[in-house]
């Protein structure tokens, strides 16, 4: 079935229109959630700060800034630990007991930062 020449047209118009204001949509979505307390920005191979002091109840958010994947991830490998992070995600975790908790990523070991609990 062919379909005129204006109908053609039209329906190529709203396909043109449609396709990127859903790229938009899906854009909007990935975006990370703005954090409630202190915040390490993950970006050039560095967590900045690299040293967190916090008090007991604190919930900190890592941000990656950067252009490729990071994790954060305690050192004991059980008190925290995030999935992989992509550009623009982030991980939060509340720290409940004093203490230090030093931390690296996993993909990088290079990469380290630590977070003082202080009650």
């Amino acid at each position: 079935m062919r379909l005129p020449l204006a109908a053609a047209l039209s329906a190529a118009a709203v396909l043109t229109v449609a396709l990127p204001l859903a790229g938009v949509a899906m854009a909007a979505q990935a975006t990370a959630p703005a954090a409630s307390g202190p915040t390490v920005k993950i970006d050039n191979f560095v967590f900045g700060p690299a040293t967190l002091t916090v008090k007991v109840g604190t919930t900190v958010t890592w941000v990656n800034n950067d252009d490729i994947p990071h994790t954060v991830v305690a050192n004991d490998h059980v008190t925290f630990k995030s999935k992989v992070l992509d550009t623009d995600q982030s991980f939060s975790f509340t720290f409940t007991k004093p203490g230090e908790y030093p931390y690296f990523c996993s993909l990088h070991p290079h990469m380290t930062g630590k977070v003082v609990v202080q009650a």
